[in-house]
């Protein structure tokens, strides 16, 4: 899908598969279990896998306490019925006032939900963005802090220093970002932890897991057998 943006702030949800929404600075992975909110007005591409499907709501940008940042939000049961049931209506609620209700304790769910840190941040900074699409490219590359300094003339202690201030993390979990951003889609897509782990440049299937399960609290599979 083209870049594109709305006046009203938005709302997907894959029911199978998964979306992979990016935005200028970032790439938002989002799973089965999950939804990205993105705020009234922001430019974004969203893919959808054409076997996958997805909900979409459109919730007014003036809500009080709704997120005005782009982010992957976990969904709970409840909220993941409300989102069906209202992705089959007619977006205009005023006219129902059971419809209404609906939307109110939808917002008031969507408020609590826990953010999931799924996105993959792409700094501006020429040489750090350049960095950025290579491992885009290459996800298995696996330079060291050392080995990517010394290809822009830099020092490490300079180079750690630019990727915390322009991505605010170290290099490592930078790049471990990316890794569970397209483990998370590889996993979606039905792809072998065996695979991934070797898409991904781990030396071994158990380092991937143990990656895995350090990020996000469970292997792989569980992960992705988890109720939604």
């Amino acid at each position: 899908m083209p870049v594109h943006q709305h006046v009203k702030c938005q709302l997907v949800m894959p029911l199978t598969g998964f979306v992979r929404c990016s935005i200028a600075d970032a790439i938002w992975m989002v799973p089965a279990n999950c939804a990205v909110w993105i705020p009234s007005q922001v430019p974004h591409s969203n893919h959808i896998s054409i076997s996958d499907d997805v909900c979409m709501l459109f919730v007014d940008p003036e809500v009080v306490g709704i997120p005005d940042k782009i982010c992957t939000l976990s969904i709970s049961p409840l909220l993941r019925e409300l989102i069906i049931s209202l992705a089959s209506k007619d977006q205009h609620y005023g006219a129902d006032v059971n419809t209404v209700r609906l939307a109110q304790v939808l917002i008031d769910e969507l408020i609590c939900m826990p953010k999931e840190h799924f996105d993959f941040p792409i700094p501006a900074e020429p040489r750090l963005n350049q960095i950025a699409n290579q491992l885009l490219v290459d996800p298995a590359d696996r330079k060291t802090v050392g080995e990517w300094a010394a290809l822009y003339a830099m020092s490490e202690r300079t180079f750690s220093r630019l990727v915390k201030q322009e991505v605010g993390m170290t290099f490592g979990r930078w790049r471990g970002q990316l890794h569970l951003v397209m483990a998370l889609q590889k996993l979606s897509s039905n792809e072998s932890v065996q695979r991934i782990s070797e898409d991904l440049g781990y030396e071994s299937v158990s380092a991937f897991i143990t990656f895995f399960k350090k990020t996000l609290g469970k292997p792989p599979k569980q992960y992705m057998k988890q109720p939604i």
